[in-house]
């Protein structure tokens, strides 16, 4: 690190390396999503926001005013500066480029979705903050979304869900930001974060999708369906993603032997209906049917125990900037890992992949 401070992390756990001493944080990028990293260092407890780097000079100096730090003209003049962590928020083809000083020096990189825009390059981050002790965090922010992290508090106080079949839509009016890449890379890689994290990282036995071009080269519109073979079970998992849509909707739902569950990430409501909470209701409806009886009558929604999931009002990019620095602090894994951003980034290429094979 710049200032001769090592950070151990993927695994390693030690004395916290910072003795409780401010953390000096930077921001490369600072456009869109950039800007709100900048803003939590600068007013995050224990963060001193250093500066700002961005490739125009004009935006630099307007946010390293707004938020009382420097501008800085490259990655390597705000690592001489002095830094212990910092976001990465340039465009995906760029993210090696700019984390790789930072990584060599092992300051801590909280990199923005996706890790890369290919494999070999995600792997190439991996191998690079391994090899160095380097803090690497990928920003997939839909983790630390008020609903996710409700539904993980509500499966981590009972049984866990064990997913049968998972289906996940997210399609919003064309922005024109991203175009760059596909939908895939742009848009399902948040459900494919999601999703694979349920599935233990495994990544799927099968990968099968369809997708379109429409206003850009790359897919518009993509629908995949991949598929788990485990010993516990198979699992299917249907996502559709859509950045020509006339309406914004992001909502997935887990179908599991265990339970139901509905997250609406725009909304931020979700509900969980559990099988054990039900049983009795669906033993008497079972023997009912057994015996001929007519149910026509009965309503379904007044049959079942439907479970609100409690939402917090968490910012979600002060929640994973939090985790991110408790990483570094901690000597310890950050919760998505440069592993979790390679197979994100490898998943999101084979459905790439796939819609080329059925063109």
């Amino acid at each position: 690190m710049a200032d001769g401070t090592t950070v151990l992390s993927h695994g390693s756990s030690s004395t916290p390396a910072f003795g409780g001493r401010v953390l000096r944080c930077g921001a490369v990028g600072v456009g869109r999503m950039g800007q709100h990293h900048a803003r939590v260092y600068a007013t995050e407890p224990g963060c001193q926001l250093v500066g700002v780097v961005d490739s125009s000079p004009a935006r630099a100096a307007e946010i390293a005013e707004k938020f009382g730090c420097r501008a800085f003209p490259s990655e390597r003049a705000l690592l001489d500066a002095g830094v212990d962590a910092v976001s990465i928020a340039v465009p995906t083809t760029a993210h090696f480029k700019s984390a790789e000083p930072f990584l060599k020096n092992r300051v801590a990189c909280l990199i923005e979705k996706p890790l890369a825009p290919d494999a070999r390059t995600a792997n190439a981050l991996k191998d690079l903050a391994e090899s160095t002790g380097a803090c690497l965090m990928v920003g997939h922010i839909e983790r630390f979304n008020p609903i996710m992290r409700a539904m993980q508090r509500a499966t981590a106080q009972a049984s866990q869900i064990t997913p049968r079949f998972i289906e996940v839509h997210r399609v919003s009016p064309m922005t024109f930001r991203s175009v760059d890449v596909g939908v895939v890379m742009d848009m399902m890689i948040h459900d494919l974060d999601v999703v694979l994290m349920l599935m233990g990282g495994q990544e799927p036995d099968e990968v099968q999708a369809s997708g379109v071009a429409v206003i850009t080269q790359h897919e518009d519109i993509c629908n995949a369906r991949l598929v788990w073979r485990r010993p516990t079970g198979n699992c299917v998992a249907n996502i559709t993603g859509s950045r020509l849509a006339l309406k914004t909707e992001r909502v997935t739902r887990i179908t599991g032997e265990d339970a139901y569950i509905k997250i609406d990430y725009g909304a931020k409501k979700g509900v969980i209906i559990r099988r054990l909470a039900n049983e009795l209701q669906m033993s008497e409806v079972r023997e009912q049917i057994r015996n001929g009886s007519d149910l026509t009558m009965l309503k379904w929604h007044e049959l079942v125990n439907v479970e609100n999931l409690e939402i917090d009002d968490g910012e979600p990019i002060v929640m994973e900037i939090r985790e991110f620095l408790g990483a570094v602090r901690d000597g310890r894994r950050p919760t998505i890992d440069a592993s979790a951003g390679s197979i994100n980034v490898r998943v999101a290429e084979r459905i790439v992949e796939a819609i080329k094979d059925n063109r």
